[in-house]
């Protein structure tokens, strides 16, 4: 096997590998799962007890799989093979137990069942969720193989009757793929024709150009009989060569019979065998392993191109998405600093756009005033205060013992202050309304801030400090409309009640103003000109209060929402800021994973660039 031949099936092994891990730790990532299926490896299809597991570790020349009558294999084994320097200590590793490695394969045998265990119970069940262990070992060709539970045709106890359509289904989903080189493994001691594993392969590979067919167990065959009709193509024809296997006998088994010493032995079979000594150099699990690794290497070099543009445009998008996550946090603390104050003002200038029609939501502000502050004033029970019966008793009880002798201007001066008591209700709502808006636009404009979504610390405290400054300029804003409030009734408008006698006299007699002084028409009149004036300082007020709203609160709030936390910030020291600089756990793993695919997509792309295409 040439370099470049172990360089590219070594570079499609890490990938997958690396695409195992990180689709592990991402939960299902689109492109990751693209890839994988890009990439080429080998499913080991076979009856139960048709010897899969037996060229399995023939290829390996390990003691490594578990062993025993009816379904063994219960959950797919996707096996890597590392090809490491000579002389260099073979070891494993399970995905599942990545810190650990097993230099004792017994060992690998039993985990390899108790992982099983853990999934399906000591049952006979099975599971599709894989099982992924990594060999490392100067004695392997580069390879990914996948061991599948085995084909069968009846449920046995303990197993339910949708076992058969079960395992079958799980083997499709493996070996319908594409670029799934499918190893299909049958005994020589049965007819060919009733092989489980060649039916399955000419259903997904009619051509057969994906179909690499061993015969095992050729020792056992019947004495005078032979499998070279098989063998030479002549039963049944695939576009690749048959490959015959001698496994161990049983009684090797039991002796632990060496599998170096196992693959001397295979060797010496076929290299003295009347029957098959003219194809010793063509049969074999040496041969058979060099055999896949070649035709791994040709399924590569066929899609490298198409795996090189899928692997272009994914670190395109990562990077992209790394830029959008932000780089890591610098531990200068005037560095974190002057990113706090970038995010703050991030966060004001889209809160700021909210305000000026950049961005939805300042329009409910003046709502407030052109619908909800007018209804609210409509709405005042001038009716009820003004009513002939509370004028009477109003002016009456101004008067006290003494008749009023001219024009009772206590009474006025009583309804009118009653009426504009009226007023204080529909200012501070409205100070409340804008402020509830205002409070509205600050959550909006945080989660609209991508670049806070890093930092939920800094994001809740510039939460809090952006309403405590709104609490700040509503109660700035309910002072100042109170006050507009008052000023009214602290100071009437003279010239409007200066011109009532002149309007009254227009009747064109005037001592009938005074005879009907004490009569309804006398307190109607009153009542008619109280609201009067006070419908003038409603329009007055519906102008004045929106000015000191948007004068107190929004204003304020355009200029200074963040002021006291820029003094408070520029206390802090560097332990300080990077407390508020703790990022959200899940962005920081989602960092995490970016940073780990950017890196192995940057890799692979490094080194399918330095691969030499010798030809």
């Amino acid at each position: 096997m040439t370099t470049t031949m172990e360089s590219l099936i070594g570079l499609v092994n890490r990938i997958q590998r690396a695409c195992t891990v990180l689709g592990d730790y991402g939960g299902g990532d689109n492109t990751l799962s693209s890839l994988w299926e890009a990439l080429p490896s080998v499913a080991v299809v076979g009856g139960q007890s048709s010897g899969k597991s037996s060229v399995l570790e023939s290829i390996v020349g390990r003691d490594f799989l578990p062993r025993g009558s009816g379904i063994v294999t219960r959950r797919p084994l996707v096996l890597q093979l590392h090809k490491t320097d000579d002389g260099s200590q073979e070891y494993a590793e399970f995905l599942h137990l990545p810190r650990r490695k097993f230099t004792d394969f017994s060992l690998v045998r039993k985990e390899i069942q108790d992982e099983t265990d853990r999934m399906t119970g000591k049952t006979k069940q099975i599971s599709p969720v894989p099982i992924h262990l990594s060999i490392y070992s100067p004695n392997v060709v580069n390879l990914t193989l996948i061991d599948l539970p085995g084909l069968t045709k009846v449920a046995v106890e303990g197993q339910p009757e949708s076992i058969v359509e079960d395992i079958e289904s799980m083997v499709r989903s493996y070996v319908e793929k594409p670029n799934s080189i499918i190893l299909a493994i049958s005994p020589a001691n049965q007819d060919i024709a009733t092989s489980d594993a060649i039916k399955l392969s000419r259903e997904v590979d009619p051509s057969g150009d994906r179909t690499f067919g061993v015969l095992t167990k050729l020792d056992l065959m019947d004495k005078g009989t032979n499998a070279l009709d098989v063998l030479e193509g002549r039963s049944y024809r695939l576009q690749h060569p048959w490959v015959g296997i001698v496994n161990r006998s049983q009684a090797d088994i039991n002796k632990n019979v060496d599998m170096i010493v196992a693959r001397r032995k295979e060797r010496e079979y076929f290299a003295t065998s009347p029957d098959y000594g003219h194809l010793s150099s063509k049969m074999g699990s040496e041969y058979l392993a060099k055999l896949l690794s070649k035709q791994l290497e040709s399924v590569i070099r066929a899609r490298i191109p198409s795996i090189t543009s899928l692997i272009n445009k994914s670190i395109d998008e990562l990077e992209s998405e790394m830029d959008h996550l932000g780089r890591p946090i610098a531990v200068d603390a005037g560095a974190q600093l002057y990113t706090i104050l970038e995010l703050c003002r991030a966060f004001e200038r889209i809160f700021k756009e909210h305000l000026d029609g950049g961005r939805a939501g300042g329009d409910r502000i003046y709502g407030v005033f052109d619908n909800q502050l007018p209804a609210a004033l409509r709405k005042l029970p001038f009716d009820r205060h003004l009513s002939l019966q509370n004028v009477k008793k109003v002016v009456s009880e101004a008067d006290g013992y003494q008749p009023h002798l001219i024009a009772p201007e206590q009474g006025y001066r009583r309804l009118i202050e009653g009426a504009l008591n009226y007023f204080r209700g529909p200012s501070e709502a409205s100070v409340d309304a804008v402020h509830f808006v205002l409070k509205e636009l600050v959550r909006k404009s945080l989660g609209e801030t991508q670049e806070l979504k890093r930092f939920p610390t800094l994001q809740a405290e510039i939460a809090a400090a952006a309403n405590g400054a709104l609490e700040r300029f509503r109660e700035d804003g309910r002072k100042t409309v109170v006050r507009l409030v008052d000023m009214e009734s602290s100071y009437l408008t003279v010239d409007f009640f200066r011109r009532l006698p002149q309007e009254v006299e227009k009747g064109g007699n005037p001592a009938a103003s005074t005879t009907d002084r004490y009569a309804e028409g006398h307190f109607r009149r009153i009542g008619s000109n109280v609201s009067s004036y006070v419908g003038m300082v409603s329009e007055t007020l519906k102008n004045t209060i929106p000015k000191a709203v948007v004068y107190c609160q929004v204003r304020e709030a355009k200029q200074s929402l963040l002021n006291n936390f820029y003094i408070q910030i520029g206390k802090k020291e560097g332990k300080q800021l990077l407390q508020l600089l703790d990022e959200d756990p899940a962005l920081m793993e989602r960092r995490q994973q970016c940073a780990k695919r950017l890196e192995l997509y940057k890799a692979a792309r490094d080194e399918i660039d330095s691969v030499s295409w010798a030809r």
